[in-house]
């Protein structure tokens, strides 16, 4: 493998950088893109599904049982696909994953029942989550290491600007039966054309390949005594995190339908209004991936991402702990956003702990197994707005205090080793 040249400005890098670098922004554009279709007609989309009023409590718990399905298939999309990354390479895999979201996606249009969507929605995201290993671990084999912060940021911009798209779409086919948004959805597919063509595999995956003596690791092997130490604490700080995270990306959308003046509102209205709250999230979120970058290139990856999810629980606790109005709590939205720069941390944090033909299998199943868990956390925060609380407020107040303790689970995070010995793995 040749020694790479230091590089201090974008004209330095080579052409194999940036085609990767374009790929993999790309892929978490569309990414973001696919995702958040579904959270924006959720409700009504399940309520036209069901033959039930939006208000009707049932429409929310199997609405909420969809995106679990989601997050379910997200995790073993990222296990799935991270072992074939290791296996067949990154650019060949990106390509599978972005394929896989965008057929599912746009197959939802044809939904009947609540459960055709559940089974549409599982198996779009097997693509999503083996995307997000996938293309993290692209960047951090074919760019700088002294870029990372700033990588981390922009890759994670890309699916901010791929849910503002979705936002786009929701806004002019508001007044569109529901179904019709995921056709969206079927785009990213054509850009995999480019990639299978364009993006050639990194140097260091091929070079570890052709060094390797024995089978590829497998699943196992992130259990094995040289990195599981590594393995449970990265499981323990993406499943609490991401617990509390996607019942705020989820429920806010039924938070925001339920405030006093939006319910005034007409169907179309509503839908305007829930469009316009996530795109302030995700202005905030692409404000708040730099601002986590130049913390993470100030006082390194571990400590920004302490921060980042102690200022997350704060804003969460500002946002709901009252009852605030459309414009308050769009200005909290905001603020939260900015705090979901911490996730675009992970983005070049996690691969490197890893060896690397262990890479996108470790850092895609830790990842990617936080939804698992965040998956059962959305359907309880649902229930428990439905049943215990009566208020979704009051259940993304309680999913906010999650952030606390992983904040505090954050601090055993391994720094990354340094030099040649960064791709064998993490130092406790």
């Amino acid at each position: 493998m040749s020694k790479p040249v230091p590089v201090t400005r974008l004209r330095d890098l080579s052409s194999h950088q940036k085609r990767s670098g374009l790929a993999a922004w790309l892929g978490w554009l569309f990414d973001g893109l696919d995702m958040h279709l579904y959270t924006l007609v959720a409700t009504p989309f399940v309520a036209l599904l069901m033959g039930l009023p939006q208000t009707d409590p049932s429409v929310g718990q199997h609405g909420a049982l969809i995106n679990a399905g989601f997050l379910v298939g997200w995790a073993f999309g990222g296990a799935f696909f991270g072992r074939v990354g290791d296996l067949l390479g990154r650019s060949r895999t990106l390509v599978l994953t972005i394929l896989t979201y965008a057929v599912f996606t746009g197959l939802s249009f044809f939904a009947q029942t609540w459960w055709h969507l559940l089974i549409f929605r599982f198996l779009a995201a097997l693509g999503i989550g083996g995307e997000w290993a996938v293309g993290a671990s692209l960047l951090s084999e074919t760019w700088p290491k002294s870029w990372r912060p700033w990588i981390a940021a922009t890759l994670q911009s890309a699916v901010n600007c791929g849910v503002l798209l979705a936002c786009a779409a929701g806004y002019f086919l508001g007044s569109h039966e529901p179904r019709w948004i995921f056709l969206v959805g079927i785009f990213p597919a054509l850009i995999t054309l480019w990639i299978r063509k364009a993006v050639p595999e990194t140097e260091e995956w091929e070079h570890a390949r052709s060094k390797a003596t024995e089978k590829p690791p497998g699943l196992g092997a992130l259990f094995g005594p040289k990195v599981r130490s590594t393995t449970w604490r990265v499981l323990a700080i993406c499943a609490i995190s991401l617990t509390a995270h996607w019942a705020f990306m989820f429920w806010q959308q039924a938070h925001i339908r339920k405030l006093p003046e939006v319910l005034a509102m007409n169907d179309t209205e509503r839908n305007h209004v829930a469009a316009v709250a996530l795109f302030w999230i995700m202005i905030g979120s692409i404000i708040g991936n730099f601002i986590a970058g130049a913390f993470a290139k100030f006082i390194g990856f571990r400590n920004a991402i302490v921060l980042m999810l102690a200022m997350y629980f704060g804003a969460m606790w500002m946002c709901f702990h009252v009852e605030r109005s459309y414009q308050d709590t769009l200005m909290w939205f905001g603020i939260i956003g900015a705090c979901q720069g911490v996730f675009g941390l992970f983005t070049m944090c996690l691969p490197p702990l890893f060896p690397t033909l262990l890479r996108t299998t470790g850092a895609g199943f830790c990842y990617n197994f936080g939804r698992i868990v965040a998956a059962a956390g959305t359907v309880y925060f649902g229930l428990t707005a439905a049943g215990k609380v009566g208020d979704v407020r009051e259940a993304l107040l309680y999913a906010g205090w999650l952030f606390a303790p992983a904040a505090l689970v954050a601090m055993l995070l391994p720094e990354e080793k340094t030099g040649p010995a960064e791709v064998e793995g993490p130092v406790d």
